[in-house]
Protein backbone atom coordinates (compact mmCIF):
# COMPACT_ATOMS: atom_id res chain seq x y z
CA UNK A 1 0.00 0.00 0.00
CA UNK A 2 1.47 3.38 -0.64
CA UNK A 3 1.47 6.61 1.07
CA UNK A 4 -0.03 9.78 -0.44
CA UNK A 5 -0.05 13.35 1.23
CA UNK A 6 -2.82 15.48 -0.33
CA UNK A 7 -2.07 19.36 -0.14
CA UNK A 8 -5.42 21.24 0.24
CA UNK A 9 -8.63 19.82 2.11
CA UNK A 10 -10.87 21.96 -0.94
CA UNK A 11 -13.40 20.26 -2.40
CA UNK A 12 -10.57 19.39 -5.31
CA UNK A 13 -8.50 18.12 -2.26
CA UNK A 14 -10.76 16.30 -0.77
CA UNK A 15 -11.95 14.62 -4.00
CA UNK A 16 -8.22 13.32 -4.96
CA UNK A 17 -7.80 12.17 -1.31
CA UNK A 18 -10.66 10.36 -1.70
CA UNK A 19 -9.28 9.03 -5.18
CA UNK A 20 -6.17 7.93 -3.95
CA UNK A 21 -7.86 5.80 -0.86
CA UNK A 22 -10.48 4.23 -3.79
CA UNK A 23 -6.80 3.64 -5.67
CA UNK A 24 -6.10 1.41 -2.45
CA UNK A 25 -3.91 4.43 -0.99
CA UNK A 26 -3.28 5.26 2.53
CA UNK A 27 -3.42 8.94 2.52
CA UNK A 28 -2.88 12.12 5.01
CA UNK A 29 -5.23 14.92 3.72
CA UNK A 30 -3.85 18.10 4.84
CA UNK A 31 -6.20 21.55 5.70
CA UNK A 32 -4.17 25.02 6.35
CA UNK A 33 -6.89 25.56 8.86
CA UNK A 34 -7.08 23.48 12.17
CA UNK A 35 -10.55 24.03 13.16
CA UNK A 36 -11.52 22.79 9.03
CA UNK A 37 -8.96 19.84 9.76
CA UNK A 38 -10.91 18.85 13.33
CA UNK A 39 -14.56 19.20 11.41
CA UNK A 40 -13.30 17.13 8.65
CA UNK A 41 -11.99 14.76 10.93
CA UNK A 42 -14.63 14.55 13.08
CA UNK A 43 -17.56 14.43 10.58
CA UNK A 44 -15.88 12.64 7.50
CA UNK A 45 -17.96 14.73 5.01
CA UNK A 46 -16.72 17.89 3.18
CA UNK A 47 -19.60 20.48 2.83
CA UNK A 48 -18.40 21.25 -0.58
CA UNK A 49 -19.04 17.87 -1.42
CA UNK A 50 -22.25 16.71 0.32
CA UNK A 51 -23.13 13.30 0.80
CA UNK A 52 -19.89 12.09 0.29
CA UNK A 53 -17.78 10.66 3.24
CA UNK A 54 -13.65 10.51 3.79
CA UNK A 55 -12.89 6.88 4.09
CA UNK A 56 -11.59 5.41 6.64
CA UNK A 57 -7.73 5.05 5.54
CA UNK A 58 -8.07 8.95 5.32
CA UNK A 59 -6.30 10.56 8.20
CA UNK A 60 -6.84 14.66 8.34
CA UNK A 61 -4.29 17.02 9.96
CA UNK A 62 -3.34 20.18 9.88
CA UNK A 63 0.57 20.11 10.40
CA UNK A 64 3.13 20.10 8.09
CA UNK A 65 5.09 17.34 7.19
CA UNK A 66 1.99 14.98 6.63
CA UNK A 67 1.14 12.66 9.91
CA UNK A 68 3.27 13.27 12.75
CA UNK A 69 1.43 11.62 14.68
CA UNK A 70 2.50 8.22 13.42
CA UNK A 71 6.47 9.29 13.04
CA UNK A 72 5.75 9.75 9.43
CA UNK A 73 7.92 12.40 7.51
CA UNK A 74 7.85 13.66 4.32
CA UNK A 75 10.34 11.59 2.94
CA UNK A 76 8.61 8.22 3.72
CA UNK A 77 5.14 9.45 1.56
CA UNK A 78 5.68 7.90 -2.06
CA UNK A 79 3.18 11.32 -3.51
CA UNK A 80 2.31 14.16 -2.81
CA UNK A 81 -0.30 16.03 -4.20
CA UNK A 82 -0.64 19.64 -4.62
CA UNK A 83 -4.37 20.99 -4.19
CA UNK A 84 -4.36 24.71 -3.27
CA UNK A 85 -5.47 27.83 -4.80
CA UNK A 86 -2.43 28.62 -7.64
CA UNK A 87 -1.65 31.88 -5.96
CA UNK A 88 -1.10 29.89 -2.29
CA UNK A 89 1.23 27.67 -4.07
CA UNK A 90 4.30 29.12 -3.41
CA UNK A 91 3.47 29.83 0.72
CA UNK A 92 2.58 26.07 0.37
CA UNK A 93 5.74 25.24 -1.13
CA UNK A 94 7.82 27.40 1.42
CA UNK A 95 6.37 25.32 3.95
CA UNK A 96 7.07 21.63 2.56
CA UNK A 97 10.45 20.42 3.77
CA UNK A 98 13.00 19.07 0.86
CA UNK A 99 12.00 15.50 0.38
CA UNK A 100 12.49 12.47 -2.05
CA UNK A 101 8.86 12.25 -2.67
CA UNK A 102 7.73 13.32 -6.13
CA UNK A 103 5.51 16.24 -6.58
CA UNK A 104 1.64 15.96 -8.35
CA UNK A 105 0.73 19.36 -9.14
CA UNK A 106 -3.16 19.76 -8.93
CA UNK A 107 -2.97 23.06 -9.60
CA UNK A 108 -4.08 25.24 -12.78
CA UNK A 109 -3.18 28.87 -13.17
CA UNK A 110 -0.59 31.69 -13.30
CA UNK A 111 1.08 33.34 -10.65
CA UNK A 112 0.47 36.86 -10.06
CA UNK A 113 3.17 39.26 -10.24
CA UNK A 114 6.01 36.29 -11.38
CA UNK A 115 3.50 34.81 -14.11
CA UNK A 116 5.02 31.40 -13.49
CA UNK A 117 3.74 28.65 -14.27
CA UNK A 118 2.73 25.43 -11.39
CA UNK A 119 5.87 23.45 -12.44
CA UNK A 120 7.75 26.60 -12.75
CA UNK A 121 7.50 27.45 -8.81
CA UNK A 122 8.02 23.84 -8.12
CA UNK A 123 11.60 23.77 -9.64
CA UNK A 124 12.20 27.10 -8.36
CA UNK A 125 11.25 26.45 -5.07
CA UNK A 126 12.35 22.23 -4.56
CA UNK A 127 14.70 22.24 -7.91
CA UNK A 128 15.65 18.77 -6.97
CA UNK A 129 12.26 17.26 -6.43
CA UNK A 130 10.72 15.16 -9.37
CA UNK A 131 7.38 16.67 -10.22
CA UNK A 132 4.12 15.87 -13.00
CA UNK A 133 0.83 18.02 -13.56
CA UNK A 134 -2.25 15.97 -13.12
CA UNK A 135 -5.04 17.95 -15.22
CA UNK A 136 -7.85 17.40 -17.30
CA UNK A 137 -11.89 17.59 -17.48
CA UNK A 138 -12.94 17.23 -13.76
CA UNK A 139 -15.16 18.11 -11.57
CA UNK A 140 -14.60 17.37 -8.38
CA UNK A 141 -17.72 16.35 -6.82
CA UNK A 142 -17.74 13.86 -10.25
CA UNK A 143 -14.77 12.25 -8.97
CA UNK A 144 -15.70 12.24 -5.39
CA UNK A 145 -18.69 10.14 -6.24
CA UNK A 146 -16.43 7.95 -8.33
CA UNK A 147 -17.96 8.97 -11.68
CA UNK A 148 -16.10 7.68 -15.00
CA UNK A 149 -13.86 10.53 -15.54
CA UNK A 150 -9.96 10.84 -17.51
CA UNK A 151 -7.18 13.11 -17.29
CA UNK A 152 -3.36 13.53 -17.87
CA UNK A 153 -0.39 12.98 -15.85
CA UNK A 154 2.44 15.49 -17.28
CA UNK A 155 5.85 15.60 -16.86
CA UNK A 156 8.52 14.66 -18.86
CA UNK A 157 10.31 11.63 -16.36
CA UNK A 158 8.03 8.29 -18.35
CA UNK A 159 8.99 6.41 -15.02
CA UNK A 160 7.50 8.88 -12.64
CA UNK A 161 4.51 9.28 -14.83
CA UNK A 162 3.76 5.73 -14.40
CA UNK A 163 4.28 5.32 -10.95
CA UNK A 164 1.51 7.92 -10.83
CA UNK A 165 -1.01 6.61 -13.00
CA UNK A 166 -0.20 3.29 -10.89
CA UNK A 167 -0.73 4.83 -7.65
CA UNK A 168 -4.03 6.96 -8.67
CA UNK A 169 -5.87 5.50 -11.42
CA UNK A 170 -8.88 3.04 -10.90
CA UNK A 171 -11.13 1.74 -13.81
CA UNK A 172 -13.19 4.79 -12.97
CA UNK A 173 -10.41 7.48 -13.09
CA UNK A 174 -8.43 6.61 -15.92
CA UNK A 175 -4.89 8.28 -16.50
CA UNK A 176 -3.31 9.15 -19.72
CA UNK A 177 0.50 10.06 -19.41
CA UNK A 178 1.51 13.41 -21.63
CA UNK A 179 5.56 14.80 -21.91
CA UNK A 180 4.25 17.82 -22.81
CA UNK A 181 3.59 19.52 -19.27
CA UNK A 182 4.10 22.84 -20.52
CA UNK A 183 1.07 22.21 -23.27
CA UNK A 184 -1.10 20.72 -20.34
CA UNK A 185 -0.54 23.32 -17.99
CA UNK A 186 -1.12 25.84 -20.31
CA UNK A 187 -4.56 24.20 -21.39
CA UNK A 188 -4.91 24.05 -17.57
CA UNK A 189 -4.96 27.59 -16.65
CA UNK A 190 -6.59 29.11 -20.27
CA UNK A 191 -9.45 27.50 -20.05
CA UNK A 192 -10.59 29.24 -16.69
CA UNK A 193 -10.42 32.56 -18.45
CA UNK A 194 -11.95 31.39 -21.58
CA UNK A 195 -14.31 30.17 -19.17
CA UNK A 196 -15.06 33.44 -18.03
CA UNK A 197 -16.38 35.06 -21.02
CA UNK A 198 -17.78 31.78 -22.79
CA UNK A 199 -20.76 32.40 -19.68
CA UNK A 200 -20.21 36.48 -19.69
CA UNK A 201 -21.96 35.01 -23.82
CA UNK A 202 -24.89 33.08 -22.31
CA UNK A 203 -25.04 35.50 -19.50
CA UNK A 204 -25.41 38.67 -21.75
CA UNK A 205 -27.86 36.28 -23.94
CA UNK A 206 -25.91 36.77 -26.89
CA UNK A 207 -26.97 32.65 -27.50
CA UNK A 208 -25.49 29.08 -28.28
CA UNK A 209 -23.58 30.15 -31.59
CA UNK A 210 -21.30 32.47 -30.07
CA UNK A 211 -20.22 30.62 -27.43
CA UNK A 212 -19.62 27.26 -30.18
CA UNK A 213 -17.35 30.05 -31.80
CA UNK A 214 -15.77 31.62 -28.74
CA UNK A 215 -15.09 28.51 -27.33
CA UNK A 216 -13.47 27.02 -30.94
CA UNK A 217 -11.44 30.84 -31.07
CA UNK A 218 -10.26 29.94 -27.41
CA UNK A 219 -8.53 26.60 -28.12
CA UNK A 220 -7.10 28.52 -30.79
CA UNK A 221 -5.83 30.69 -28.33
CA UNK A 222 -4.81 27.85 -26.21
CA UNK A 223 -2.53 26.64 -29.04
CA UNK A 224 -0.30 29.73 -30.04
CA UNK A 225 0.64 30.00 -26.71
CA UNK A 226 1.43 26.55 -25.68
CA UNK A 227 3.67 26.65 -28.50
CA UNK A 228 5.28 30.13 -28.02
CA UNK A 229 6.15 28.38 -24.68
CA UNK A 230 7.53 25.34 -26.08
CA UNK A 231 4.39 23.10 -25.60
CA UNK A 232 2.78 21.02 -28.36
CA UNK A 233 -0.11 22.18 -30.41
CA UNK A 234 -1.30 18.52 -30.33
CA UNK A 235 -1.52 18.89 -26.46
CA UNK A 236 -4.20 21.42 -26.21
CA UNK A 237 -6.50 18.96 -28.88
CA UNK A 238 -6.21 16.87 -25.90
CA UNK A 239 -7.76 15.94 -22.20
CA UNK A 240 -5.74 19.08 -20.52
CA UNK A 241 -6.70 21.49 -23.33
CA UNK A 242 -9.67 20.94 -25.56
CA UNK A 243 -11.33 18.51 -22.77
CA UNK A 244 -10.95 20.51 -20.02
CA UNK A 245 -12.15 23.54 -21.89
CA UNK A 246 -15.39 21.73 -23.20
CA UNK A 247 -16.15 20.94 -19.71
CA UNK A 248 -15.21 24.12 -18.21
CA UNK A 249 -16.90 26.08 -20.74
CA UNK A 250 -20.33 24.46 -20.25
CA UNK A 251 -20.98 22.78 -17.20
CA UNK A 252 -22.79 24.45 -14.62
CA UNK A 253 -20.68 23.67 -11.95
CA UNK A 254 -18.02 25.64 -13.21
CA UNK A 255 -16.81 28.81 -10.75
CA UNK A 256 -15.39 30.03 -14.06
CA UNK A 257 -18.28 30.07 -16.31
CA UNK A 258 -20.79 30.78 -13.34
CA UNK A 259 -18.58 33.78 -12.49
CA UNK A 260 -18.69 34.70 -16.19
CA UNK A 261 -22.73 34.38 -16.28
CA UNK A 262 -23.31 36.10 -13.45
CA UNK A 263 -20.86 39.09 -15.17
CA UNK A 264 -22.94 38.67 -18.31
CA UNK A 265 -26.22 39.28 -16.41
CA UNK A 266 -24.97 42.51 -15.14
CA UNK A 267 -23.74 42.01 -11.66
CA UNK A 268 -20.73 43.45 -10.15
CA UNK A 269 -17.20 41.64 -9.96
CA UNK A 270 -16.91 42.22 -6.58
CA UNK A 271 -20.31 41.66 -5.23
CA UNK A 272 -19.84 37.63 -7.27
CA UNK A 273 -16.66 37.31 -5.33
CA UNK A 274 -17.75 38.53 -1.92
CA UNK A 275 -20.82 35.56 -2.36
CA UNK A 276 -18.53 32.79 -2.65
CA UNK A 277 -16.58 30.85 -0.60
CA UNK A 278 -14.18 29.28 -2.86
CA UNK A 279 -11.32 30.42 -5.17
CA UNK A 280 -12.46 31.33 -8.93
CA UNK A 281 -8.74 30.98 -10.77
CA UNK A 282 -9.62 32.49 -13.63
CA UNK A 283 -10.32 36.14 -12.21
CA UNK A 284 -6.16 36.01 -10.76
CA UNK A 285 -5.05 34.35 -14.07
CA UNK A 286 -6.41 36.06 -16.40
CA UNK A 287 -4.14 39.07 -16.10
CA UNK A 288 -1.11 37.14 -14.75
CA UNK A 289 -1.66 34.76 -18.41
CA UNK A 290 -1.97 38.16 -20.96
CA UNK A 291 1.23 39.54 -19.33
CA UNK A 292 2.97 35.83 -19.72
CA UNK A 293 1.89 35.63 -23.16
CA UNK A 294 3.56 39.05 -24.31
CA UNK A 295 3.86 38.78 -27.95
CA UNK A 296 0.89 36.30 -28.82
CA UNK A 297 -1.83 37.35 -29.85
CA UNK A 298 -4.68 36.10 -27.56
CA UNK A 299 -7.51 38.72 -27.70
CA UNK A 300 -10.30 36.37 -26.09
CA UNK A 301 -8.28 35.98 -22.87
CA UNK A 302 -6.92 39.94 -23.18
CA UNK A 303 -10.72 41.11 -22.98
CA UNK A 304 -11.89 38.95 -20.15
CA UNK A 305 -8.25 40.47 -18.55
CA UNK A 306 -9.39 44.06 -19.26
CA UNK A 307 -12.93 42.71 -17.73
CA UNK A 308 -12.26 41.39 -14.05
CA UNK A 309 -9.59 44.73 -14.02
CA UNK A 310 -12.20 46.93 -14.48
CA UNK A 311 -10.44 48.39 -17.45
CA UNK A 312 -13.48 47.72 -20.16
CA UNK A 313 -17.26 46.87 -19.70
CA UNK A 314 -18.35 43.58 -21.17
CA UNK A 315 -20.60 45.40 -23.68
CA UNK A 316 -16.94 47.32 -25.01
CA UNK A 317 -15.22 44.42 -24.95
CA UNK A 318 -17.58 42.40 -26.60
CA UNK A 319 -17.51 45.14 -29.15
CA UNK A 320 -14.22 45.03 -29.51
CA UNK A 321 -13.88 41.35 -30.42
CA UNK A 322 -16.46 41.77 -32.31
CA UNK A 323 -15.07 44.83 -34.93
CA UNK A 324 -11.63 42.53 -35.40
CA UNK A 325 -10.08 42.48 -38.82
CA UNK A 326 -11.81 39.72 -40.90
CA UNK A 327 -9.15 36.76 -41.99
CA UNK A 328 -9.38 33.12 -42.99
CA UNK A 329 -8.75 30.85 -40.13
Amino acid sequence: MSRVAVIGAGAWGTALAIQAARAGNRVTLWARDPARAAALAETRENPRLPGVRLPKVVEVTATLPPSPSRGEGVDSIDAVLLAVPMQYLRGVLGRLPRSTAPFVVCVKGVETGTHRLPLELVGELHPTTPAVVLTGPNFAHEIAAGLPAASVVAGTDAALRAKIIETLGTPSFRLYGNDDPVGAQVGGAAKNVIAIAAGAVIGAGLGENARAALITRGLAELSRLAVALGGRAETVSGLSGLGDLLLTCTGPSSRNYSLGLALGRGEALADILAARDSVTEGVATAPALVARAAGVEMPISAAVAALVEGRTTLRAAMEALLARPRRDE
